[in-house]
């Protein structure tokens, strides 16, 4: 046994000092620490200044991961900015981008895009597709339908429409309405686009800004 290095471990953690401190001045595993200062007590100051000190650590370690992603994301934004003269040639992209604007989620960087007209729907899976190159796996596919003029074939029909498996649909939301007939013997509900990629909804946030910078308004 390393007499000597347990002494020290002990007298260190006598003083306070977390296992961590320990560890970086006495040559043994963590294991073999913690077998040494099992039965250390320390004293209600000394647990609350190791509490202090893991709270102020896990705080710079979490404003470290938010500068991270700032800058992560200031540099996909970046990116997307100057991605806008190819992309443009394309006669969907800025389409499917205002539609996007208008009609699609903008927080929680979560991508989704819904609507009752099939065309619509139609036009954004393929601007998703073509444009930001989503892979087919990643589409998932909501349905919102009122009770009273739900039909039981919606999901094959946004299925069909979508290009989506119905392995990919979540759970469809059936509305209770308070509705005495059916109205429209037409309705299929509302479709609801998600992707869930948090580069991609960035991205898409740098399209838009890159535009507006061009066009002068901000």
């Amino acid at each position: 046994m390393k007499f000597e290095e347990k002494i020290k471990a002990i007298r260190m953690r006598k003083r306070g000092c977390t296992y961590r401190q320990i560890l970086n001045e006495v040559g043994v595993s963590k294991s073999t620490i913690s077998g040494w200062l099992r039965d250390i007590e320390l004293t209600s100051r000394q647990k609350e200044k190791l509490l202090q000190g893991r709270e102020i650590s896990r705080y710079a370690g979490a404003k470290a991961q938010q500068r991270k992603r700032i800058e992560r994301t200031e540099e996909i934004m970046s990116n997307a900015r100057k991605e806008l003269p190819s992309l443009s040639k394309n006669e969907i992209f800025l389409p499917g981008l205002m539609l996007y604007w208008a009609e699609g989620a903008k927080s929680n960087e979560t991508i989704k895009f819904s609507n009752s007209d099939p065309l619509m729907i139609k036009l954004m899976m393929r601007w998703f597709r073509d444009i930001c190159d989503v892979p087919e796996e990643k589409f998932r596919i909501a349905l919102h339908i009122h009770e009273l003029l739900s039909r039981k074939n919606a999901e094959e029909y946004w299925s069909k429409i979508t290009g989506v498996p119905l392995n990919q649909f979540q759970k469809t939301f059936v509305k209770p309405t308070s509705l005495g007939q059916r109205k429209n013997i037409l309705y299929n509900g509302t479709c609801i686009i998600c992707v869930f990629d948090k580069s991609l909804f960035r991205r898409m946030h740098g399209w838009k800004a890159g535009f507006l910078e061009k066009i002068s308004i901000n």
